[in-house]
């Protein structure tokens, strides 16, 4: 059975917690100094996502909650079940015949062996 985890803001508030980290890369000085990367792990799960492309703490902070929302709909997506199908005979033909006349091609590429 497939787990329902809810995806609004104030449900990954209570189930997620919550790291702050100084994001390497570039932004200069206040990058640098202050622990603007956010990272999310939610409990129920593990996930973890990450958001350390803004110099603000809440730009990040906002990002990491739509990546996760985004992930966990993504878990629950149920796949739709493939419907198994054969190829027409026409087909089959067709692709042995387009197998037949490259090989054709290639051998007439190569050098001639001596008799």
């Amino acid at each position: 059975m497939l787990e329902v985890y809810p995806t609004d803001r104030a449900s990954l508030e209570r189930d997620c917690n919550m790291d702050f980290f100084i994001a390497s890369g570039p932004g200069g000085q206040h990058r640098n100094k202050v622990e603007t990367g956010v990272r999310l792990i939610h409990r129920p799960t593990g996930t973890m996502v990450t958001a350390t492309e803004r110099r603000s703490q809440n730009a990040n902070r906002e990002m990491a909650f739509e990546r996760m929302a985004a992930r966990l709909e993504a878990m629950q997506e149920v796949p739709t079940p493939r419907k198994p199908t054969r190829s027409t005979l026409a087909s089959r033909r067709k692709r042995l015949e387009s197998k037949r006349s490259t090989s054709q091609v290639k051998r007439l590429r190569s050098t001639p062996r001596p008799e």
